[in-house]
């Protein structure tokens, strides 16, 4: 997978582009409003940081707790090393109980283990439930963003594929009426279901309770109404005590869409009478990223997409031109931790000016993690051949002062003589999406010692 070149499939939609662009900075502009209207918001970073790195120092005891107490409630506790352990207890959960349909609400770690396809394959249909989440799985699509998955669509595009997959009116664009469509197609698949998944977004170790938020209550539909409860939870989701879940609820909403709290926030503790209540611990790497002493830092994300929304490369490139579940800066840290080849290019994908570091709401230093990857990657020898050729030549010419002005007099010359089609070609990549500046007539040193002079004299 190579960042670079699915960018540029994106980016030549140039409308599309700029509108994705607008729309996920409008978004960081309500998470800047809500921000300011909360004089303590510092301090709640500050504390929710704090208890996330007593959370993974005392990672195992606070699990350990959890699973005492949450079984005590009556949930069934599952624990699974991989993606392919969580996928193969979910279905034999199901086929214990004959189930062939779960309706799903939002989990970004079903994403991450392809539970859907693996259901499909084993016979079981998985209807996603969240609004975004339907429409992308109707258009065969992963989700492009972990808060908005189908952001990069629009409305008219998701009309088409109401239109061909649940019957709406041809042409039918207009919001409420797709979402009404969406609302009476759903509502069957809850009365149907004898399962429903969700996921976790923070689990309590003094309770053995968790919870959900959603913005649409498909979660509540869900697992109210189904006799079988799964619900999917990385390992990092735990929170010490009951009375540190208000500090996290208090930046998740609005960090991810600007909102003082979600609309919903569903606290499930035991299992109804005559249901069960399962809850699968999952670690897929998660204990790996935990011993990388300078990533560690990144098990304290709780997926509030904010840095997503402010990366000016992840505006203007696309959610799907990560490769990975979690795309944007936060999951350019991850995935490499997942397959470093694969993802090599994705710490790359970044200006480095830690603008997703200052509106991480747990105070990740994202920015920092991904040029720690590239110097990882580097010494790895995953960077392209040319690029490193390149890197070389460039690291001789900083190295030496004569040879780097000399050089400096070379490239100013010949940019000003050259011809426009030479210098704006295909070849320079730096030209592809913008023009080449007029070149100075002469280098900061130059200006700065002719200046100089003349004020001596002066």
């Amino acid at each position: 997978m190579n960042h670079a070149y699915e960018a540029a499939k994106f980016n030549r939609d140039v409308p599309r582009t700029n509108w994705h662009d607008e729309t996920l900075w409008f978004v960081r502009q309500k998470r800047d409003a809500a921000v300011k209207a909360i004089p303590e918001w510092e301090q709640l970073r500050e504390l929710a940081s704090q208890i996330k790195a007593n959370v993974l120092a005392n990672l195992d005891e606070y699990l350990l707790q959890f699973e005492k107490n949450a079984t005590q409630n009556g949930i069934c506790v599952h624990w699974a090393a991989t993606a392919e352990e969580h996928n193969q207890i979910v279905l034999q959960i199901l086929q214990e109980k004959g189930i062939r349909q779960m309706a799903k609400s939002k989990s970004m770690l079903t994403e991450e283990c392809h539970l859907n396809h693996f259901l499909a394959k084993n016979g079981i249909e998985v209807v996603d439930t969240d609004l975004g989440e339907r429409v992308v799985q109707l258009a065969d699509q992963p989700p492009s963003h972990i808060v908005l998955p189908a952001i990069h669509m629009k409305k008219e595009e998701i009309g088409e594929i109401f239109h061909e997959k649940l019957g709406t009116a041809k042409g039918a664009s207009d919001p409420k009426y797709l979402t009404e469509a969406a609302r009476q197609h759903l509502r069957e698949v809850f009365l149907q279901s004898k399962a429903a998944l969700t996921g976790v977004n923070f689990a309590i170790a003094e309770t053995g309770g968790f919870v959900v938020c959603t913005n649409e209550g498909n979660a509540d539909m869900g697992a109210h109404i189904a006799d079988v409860h799964i619900a999917s939870m990385g390992i990092e989701k735990i929170i010490p005590k009951q009375e540190h879940l208000g500090i996290f609820l208090r930046l998740l909403a609005r960090s991810a869409t600007g909102q003082p709290i979600t609309t919903y926030s569903s606290h499930f503790l035991k299992p109804r009478k005559g249901s069960q209540m399962h809850l699968i611990l999952v670690d897929n790497g998660r204990t790996e990223q935990l011993g990388r002493a300078d990533f560690r830092k990144s098990l304290y994300c709780i997926r509030c997409g904010a840095c997503m929304n402010t990366c000016p490369v992840y505006r203007r490139s696309g959610g799907h031109s990560y490769g990975y579940t979690v795309p944007g800066p936060i999951g350019s840290i991850l995935s490499p931790n997942v397959n470093m080849r694969e993802h090599a290019t994705l710490p790359f994908a970044s200006t480095l000016c830690g603008s997703c570091s200052d509106v991480c709401p747990v105070k990740i230093d994202i920015h920092q993690q991904l040029y720690k990857w590239r110097q990882i990657i580097a010494k790895e020898g995953l960077i392209p051949l040319p690029k490193r050729q390149a890197m070389k030549v460039l690291g001789k010419i900083f190295g030496n002062p004569a040879l780097y002005r000399m050089s400096g007099k070379i490239g100013r010359t010949a940019l000003r003589f050259a011809p426009e089609f030479l210098v704006n070609s295909p070849l320079n990549t730096w030209a592809k999406n913008r023009q080449m500046p007029e070149p100075p007539k002469e280098s900061f040193r130059e200006w700065y010692l002719r200046n100089r002079t003349q004020q001596k004299t002066v």
